[in-house]
């Protein structure tokens, strides 16, 4: 097999067999095949696309290109989670608990957060003491005993796929629905999951900024799992303003709290409740998700969802008296209100650009190296919609540095008022199952 006779085969639109597929992820994967030589593969699928088993083979040839996660020692059906990402995304710290309460086992494998917040493995660390190094004995033993754990991602996983996503990001290639499709399901199918639940985001603070798009991506991705015998399914959910009321590490950490109670937002609290329910379905704890949902409800509402949360804690040796005193978490220094320049109704909050007035503050990471400030942030206080006075706040600046004006210029020019009012946008606009 050649390496040039596969480029221009896919150029010209024919279709890759799983030989194939498997012989390229090889050698990229073994440095045979160079970079330049995929490079031309990557943009020829660009053009030409992938069919449903080109794109399942490839995931899988990703998949087997470095460790799979053995969870078999885990018991019950094991349904893992996945955020297209977006701004104030809160869903995980609530999901986990919130499901392991029904006896849905959450072994949960995350990363650390680049962008206008940490990921939940920062969130997580906000809380004093709480940790995800450890072994996999141990996290499976915790996943038996309290249905949720959290580990930090393994070095190993899909290492075809770092290298092939590194190489799109310099070739332009990385908007392609088979590539992406396939990058996040071979993460997903390599950490063990036995089913997926996928929240596909779209709107401006999203990946995928047009319901088209995001639609596309999600069945693609339904189809590659349900293609490798994964059982999945997904949503595309509304990003066009930020997800609750928090933005930023410990300010999340106590909306999470809320909701498990809940108290919390009512968009965080629906989309919760909403994949929520696939996951309790996939895993087999309810005949319906209707079924799921009013379970969910109820765990929410005896306290046994809370509950579920502070084990978790304590048990990766973080405090869980924060659960119950929120003041224990890292608090910032200045509290700034943004009062509003005018009377109307709040019409645009450009999410993606709040998310990055967060990262100013130091929520987030620029670079793999910067430090997160784990207790700053933003604390919304109007949502599209909404109607506002002249002095008003419309949201509270959570910071450790003493001037912030260049914070609140971005956040003025990313927050829309309007004199007529506005709807409020559908969260949940789709469901996908096969």
């Amino acid at each position: 097999m050649r390496m040039v006779d596969l480029i221009e085969k896919k150029r010209d639109g024919k279709e890759l067999s799983t030989e194939e597929i498997q012989f390229i992820i090889n050698g990229y994967t073994n440095n045979t095949i160079p970079d330049y030589q995929i490079s031309a593969l990557t943009m020829a699928i660009f053009f030409q696309g992938m069919n449903e088993r080109e794109r399942a083979d490839l995931t899988m040839a990703m998949v087997h290109s470095g460790d799979v996660i053995d969870l078999s020692g885990i018991e019950g059906i094991k349904v893992d989670k996945h955020s297209t990402g977006g701004v104030g995304d809160t869903t995980t710290l609530v999901l986990g608990p919130l499901v392991a309460a029904l006896g849905v086992p959450v072994a949960k494998m995350s990363g650390r957060g680049l962008g206008h917040t940490g990921g939940t493995i920062d969130k997580l660390e906000s809380v004093p003491g709480f940790h995800v190094e450890i072994e996999n004995e141990e996290f499976i033993k915790l996943v038996n005993e309290n249905k949720i754990a959290v580990i930090g991602q393994s070095g190993n996983l899909t290492p075809a796929d770092k290298k092939l996503y590194a190489l799109r990001d310099v070739t332009a290639t990385v908007d392609s629905i088979p590539l992406i499709a396939s990058s996040i399901m071979s993460k997903k199918i390599a950490a063990g999951a036995d089913a997926i639940c996928l929240d596909v985001k779209t709107g401006a603070g999203a990946f995928m900024k047009t319901l088209d798009d995001a639609r596309e991506l999600a069945k693609a991705m339904v189809n590659i799992g349900n293609n490798v015998g994964r059982k999945t399914m997904a949503i595309i959910s509304d990003m066009s303003q930020p997800l609750g009321f928090a933005i930023g590490n410990a300010l999340e950490v106590e909306e999470a709290i809320d909701t498990l109670q809940g108290k919390g937002p009512e968009d965080l609290t629906e989309l919760c409740l909403t994949l929520g329910s696939y996951m309790v379905y996939l895993a087999g704890k309810a005949s319906t998700t209707e079924e799921a949902r009013e379970k969910l409800k109820e765990v929410m509402d005896n306290g046994k969802a809370l509950e579920s949360f502070k084990v978790f804690l304590q048990s990766q040796g973080g405090d869980p008296s924060v659960v119950d005193d929120p003041s224990k978490l890292p608090q910032a220094k200045y509290k700034v209100e943004l009062p509003s320049l005018e009377d109307g109704y709040v019409a645009e909050i450009i999410a993606d650009e709040i998310g990055t007035a967060a990262m100013m503050l130091g929520a987030g990471r620029a670079t793999k190296e910067s430090e997160i400030d784990l207790a700053v942030g933003l604390m919304l206080k109007k949502k599209i919609g909404d109607a506002v006075k002249k002095g008003e706040s419309l949201l509270t600046i959570y910071t450790n540095k003493e001037d912030v004006e260049e914070v609140k210029e971005k956040l003025y020019q990313n927050i829309k008022i309007s004199e007529q009012k506005v709807a409020s946008p559908i969260l949940v606009q789709e469901e996908i199952t096969l």
